[in-house]
């Protein structure tokens, strides 16, 4: 038997606020640690002096939470401590209690404290740049979601795929191998035992990224990563959908941008720097096959969301844009 704490607070002294603080609570509680009618033993309320108006247990029951026992004590007053507070305690048969707080109770537990910045864009438009610095300025986690969906069509063009359809592609991705690690700081994409961080940054390999990221079954097994890794840390990602697909309730949400000739001159200097041998134009006219994939393709296509502020970078360069990302999330906060 585990027991799994929680608090949360209300905005004035009333039943109707109780009810609903009460209701939330619980409901999150049960949600994030799998609790069932047979699981769970019994609940444990107490709240500070201020509440009144109504006893947490007789809100747990109006919520639904019936199958348990229900008790509920009055907190002894401390001077400093935090106002309209109810805390609960919910004893259960489980391994791995998920402790959760809400409202103003969050900042009792900072380290608790969870939030994911989702940065969405047409490819070259510099938002993995500024992803991995504003990772750094806040000092969380940068999850490269497009190394992931690189790995994937690496693995696919070798083992041969000619052409990425559902049934070719779906065998290979069920059981894929892809592990990421951070290694001083840094994310290395482990596939089938190997580290290939640089195989993957090849232009054969993120033209086939863009193909084979348009079928729903890598999609869904890719976000499903994904939303594991954000739901266990603080984090930003970056990709076509994330805002929009992957992490609809992320609090922050960007769209970098900039024009197709822009994006083209920056990877075309990219890869010349890198040392390949490329043309300016064929840059050009790859970097529009993959807007016109993107944002056409069925599942999950590129687009803004509708609550993400837009950032346009033609005349920016990346410190700037990181500058006012910063801004806008403090501003929010």
């Amino acid at each position: 038997m585990k027991a799994i704490r929680g608090a949360t607070t209300i905005s004035a002294d009333t039943p109707a606020e109780i009810k609903d603080a009460v209701g939330e609570l619980l409901i999150q509680m049960r949600e994030q640690n799998g609790l069932t009618d047979e699981n769970m033993i019994c609940i444990l309320f107490s709240n500070t002096s201020d509440i009144k108006s109504a006893y947490p247990a007789k809100a747990a029951r109006e919520a639904g939470f019936y199958s348990c026992a229900l008790f509920s004590s009055l907190e002894p007053e401390i001077e400093g401590a935090l106002p309209l507070c109810i805390r609960v305690m919910i004893l259960a048969e489980i391994e791995n209690p998920v402790p959760v707080y809400l409202r103003g109770a969050a900042n009792l537990r900072k380290d608790l404290k969870k939030f994911a910045v989702a940065l969405d864009g047409p490819s070259g438009s510099g938002k993995s740049t500024v992803a991995k610095m504003l990772a750094r300025k806040l000092n969380i986690l940068y999850l490269d979601t497009g190394a992931m969906y690189r790995a994937c069509a690496l693995k696919a063009i070798g083992e041969k795929v000619e052409r990425f359809t559902e049934d070719a592609v779906a065998p290979l991705i069920e059981n894929i191998s892809l592990n990421i690690q951070y290694t001083d700081g840094a994310q290395r994409t482990i596939l089938d035992g190997e580290d290939v961080s640089e195989k993957i940054r090849r232009p054969e390999v993120s033209m086939a990224a863009s193909a084979i990221s348009a079928l729903p079954c890598v999609r869904k097994k890719m976000v499903e990563m994904q939303r594991e890794i954000a739901r266990k840390m603080s984090c930003v990602l970056d990709g076509r959908d994330i805002g929009t697909h992957v992490l609809p309730d992320a609090p922050f949400k960007f769209f970098v941008t900039a024009s197709s000739r822009v994006r083209a001159k920056r990877r075309y200097d990219e890869l010349r720097q890198k040392g390949y041998d490329v043309e300016y134009d064929n840059v050009l006219q790859e970097i529009e096959e993959r807007d016109y994939n993107d944002s056409h393709r069925a599942f999950s296509p590129l687009r803004q969301a509708e609550d993400a502020v837009v950032v346009n970078t033609d005349e920016m360069n990346a410190q700037e844009v990181l500058d006012f990302i910063v801004r806008k999330i403090q501003e929010k906060v």
